[in-house]
């Protein structure tokens, strides 16, 4: 028997990256997985490889910023599933104009509509059920650039990785002696989709030696699967190996601005 047999888990951003691995991961630790996302195809193809290798998936396409759209899916899976017991918060965006000089203010709320906003809505969601319960596990993939942030993530990204590791901080010391363990995972420079967003995406040598979405998985499989009496409330996971992004940053200052502020050569 699996160390998470008859849990139901949701997980955004699961059609990619480290949400289908960790999908994987929690599925062949007997959870049910509800696998979330803008692409339905896609996580199909996700639930598939899962069902194919034992695991149980079903998948809900959502806009996880939309209070209607995630209120009906919790509601989904109670019904279909059963109450929630872990939630992972996965899904992520990133700007592609990093400096706050030049981003536009539509782009600043995408990224925290996406990061921020529907964690919130997400948690809200849940939180009911598994205080009744009191038992239930919300885990948040932050970033280590809510504790360093510059332009490599960009300002956006990395307001909205901090004000959400201090939710999930807020989350921990107001309903922990209520059965919710509340854990951000904060991972260094990942080889996710997201940074081909990058104003210099790195290339592919570079990605190898950057923390894999599965060993963000594994991580997440950690915490989910330790027994409800213990916590990690945070836990920081980055490359081995620190590279020089000087000349990424420096690209990154100028990426959006109007031509005339650009330097000349």
């Amino acid at each position: 028997m699996g160390l998470l047999e008859g849990k139901v888990a949701i997980i955004t951003g699961a059609g990619t990256g480290m949400g289908r691995s960790t999908a994987a991961q929690l599925a062949a630790e007997g959870a049910s997985v509800v696998l979330v996302g803008r692409r339905g195809e896609v996580l199909d193809e996700v639930a598939a490889a899962i069902t194919a290798e034992g695991g149980k998936a079903v998948t809900r396409a959502a806009d996880i910023c939309s209070k209607n759209d995630v209120d009906a899916l919790v509601e989904w899976v109670g019904e279909t599933l059963g109450p929630v017991d872990i939630l992972v918060n996965n899904a992520g965006s990133a700007s592609k104009v990093l400096n706050v000089r030049w981003i536009s203010q539509e782009e600043w709320n995408d990224v925290l509509d996406v990061n921020l906003n529907a964690v919130y809505l997400l948690t809200q969601a849940v939180l009911p059920g598994m205080l009744a319960r009191k038992t239930g596990t919300i885990i948040t993939v932050s970033s280590l650039a809510a504790v360093n942030p510059n332009l490599l993530g960009g300002a956006a990204y990395g307001a909205a990785k901090a004000a959400v590791r201090n939710f999930m901080t807020y989350l921990h010391n107001t309903f922990r002696n209520e059965g919710l363990r509340a854990v951000t995972i904060l991972p260094g420079e990942t080889a996710t989709p997201i940074l081909d967003n990058r104003a210099r995406p790195p290339r592919q040598e570079e990605r190898e030696t950057m923390v894999q979405p599965d060993d963000v998985a594994r991580a997440i499989h950690l915490v989910a699967t330790l027994p409800q009496r213990t916590v990690v409330q945070e836990l920081v996971i980055a490359p081995t190996v620190q590279r020089d992004t000087s000349g990424d940053i420096e690209i990154s200052r100028w990426t959006g601005a109007p031509a005339e502020e650009v330097p000349q050569p």
